[in-house]
């Protein structure tokens, strides 16, 4: 954490912002209260970066409305019932919400909005400590009724009532919990952790919708790795993510497979690396990474113990892929992160095969094709998923992929191959064949796909032949 003088310097540059004093002065002509709260407050006192506006008052969402319209380019109330009405201003998005105090009646998953009349009320009713600080303008007086200063500098995670009351009203704070661990880097108090442990099925009455932003915005942390294992740890894991912890597998006395668990969050981690690496300053990527996080989730249904003691996990690959789709979809992830993620734990050992022996040019343009738009995607989850410690074995699938990339590289050199298509069309094979619409068609276009793929782009009267000489073979006349 930066000096006090630094923090101080920070916090007041913050509220002397234009959109901070225009809507401060705003709010005080109005006779009523405004508070940056939160976020906002935490990382200025960190030295962290400030993008969020989120602001606190006394205001009625009405009234809010009000006072705050003739400042906004645009301004929407979608958050009206939860008492949060969002603007643009200028280049700043802020959200701000009337004083409230939300709980759950224990069998809802919505909860029961109720505003307050206090600043110290509503601060006491947030989820941490570390997020219970506010700073009210136009005045610049930074507020802290639960010693959020202190945990900040302990680097401690801390509810400002009792974790059960907290957690009784609201569930999802739980995994804010392990979000907040990852994306500030910090510990989680003792009682806290209990409190996770002993109420852990109290998050199934949160939405499916809220659990997964929580788990993206975990995910999306520059290291997920600790939050994961709270969940884990904590059994929050076995109610939200239920693949996670069943990767903990028994391992047997003469360790013949690794600790799939550790292997997995040692994947992850190693996803992070490759994809910063190869996109420096790009926004995170949370399809590579719940990739990365769910590619083994097959290997409990697959285990088999065969001969010798060796333990095989065939297909589970296969069997990963649907439990992913299963997973996420439970979640209500969108179609196409699953169907993002599913190809790529589908695709995940496919390379393996290559580093065994040379592939053919078809061989490689099948993987391609395969790949599709995932291939990038691909290329950092297969070589995150190298966690041997033997170092000669990493080193020659290392340069195996390095030589598979460099493949790829030339063959699009040579021909369009992120785009391989047959080289006739359905109407031309229609013409050539004396063929209507129909099945005969779709498997013709098949052999066409085939013949591409494994010899390349062939000139047309070529390919017009081996159409013809395969139909003959396939008809009955």
């Amino acid at each position: 954490m930066q000096s006090v003088a630094e923090s101080l310097a920070r916090l007041r540059e913050t509220a002397e912002s234009r959109t901070v004093s225009r809507l401060a002065t705003a709010f005080a002509e109005a006779g009523h209260e405004l508070a940056l709260v939160g976020g906002p407050v935490r990382d200025a006192l960190l030295g962290r970066d400030v993008h969020d506006l989120d602001f606190t008052t006394d205001a009625r969402p009405e009234r809010t409305i009000e006072i705050v319209k003739p400042l906004a380019d645009a301004w929407w109330d979608i958050g009206r019932q939860f008492g949060t009405i969002g603007a643009r201003i200028g280049d700043d998005t802020v959200e701000i919400t009337t004083y409230r105090a939300d709980s759950y009646d224990g069998s809802t998953r919505k909860p029961e909005v109720e505003f307050g009349d206090s600043l110290d009320g509503d601060l006491i009713r947030r989820d941490f400590t570390v997020n219970a600080l506010a700073l009210r303008v136009p005045e610049v007086v930074l507020v802290d009724p639960s010693d959020g200063v202190d945990d900040l500098v302990a680097h401690m995670l801390r509810t400002p009532i009792t974790p059960e009351i907290s957690f009784g009203d609201d569930p999802l704070r739980m995994l804010r919990a392990a979000r907040f661990a990852s994306q500030l880097g910090f510990a989680v108090s003792d009682d806290t952790v209990a409190a996770m442990t002993a109420m852990a099925d109290r998050i199934e009455i949160i939405s499916a919708e809220r659990i997964r932003d929580e788990l993206v915005k975990l995910l999306a942390s520059d290291d997920p790795r600790p939050g994961l294992e709270l969940l884990v740890e904590t059994g929050l894991a076995e109610r939200v993510l239920p693949e996670l912890p069943a990767l903990r597998l028994e391992i047997d006395e003469h360790h013949h497979h690794k600790d799939v668990y550790r292997h997995t969050l040692t994947v992850l981690d190693q996803a992070i690396g490759y994809e910063r690496e190869r996109h420096p300053g790009e926004a995170p990527d949370v399809v590579l990474r719940l990739a990365a996080l769910l590619h083994d989730i097959g290997k409990p249904a697959t285990r088999r113990l065969e001969a010798a003691g060796v333990v095989s996990f065939h297909h589970h690959d296969v069997v990963g892929a649907k439990l992913a789709r299963k997973r996420l979809r439970a979640l209500r992830f969108d179609n196409d992160t699953v169907d993002a993620v599913a190809r790529l734990i589908e695709l995940h050992l496919r390379f393996f095969g290559y580093a065994d022996g040379a592939w053919t040019d078809s061989a490689v343009r099948r993987y391609v094709r395969d790949a599709g738009d995932q291939l990038e995607r691909l290329h950092e989850l297969t070589r995150a998923d190298v966690t041997t410690r033997n170092r000669r074995k990493a080193d020659r699938l290392g340069f195996a992929y390095d030589d598979l990339e460099t493949r790829i590289a030339e063959l699009k050199e040579q021909e369009e191959l992120d785009a391989v298509r047959p080289d006739l069309d359905g109407t031309a094979v229609m013409q050539i064949l004396g063929l209507k619409p129909g099945p005969e068609v779709g498997k013709a276009m098949k052999f066409l796909l085939d013949l591409r793929l494994d010899e390349g782009p062939l000139p047309h009267d070529e390919v017009e032949r081996r159409l013809r000489e395969w139909w003959a073979g396939q008809s009955p006349a």
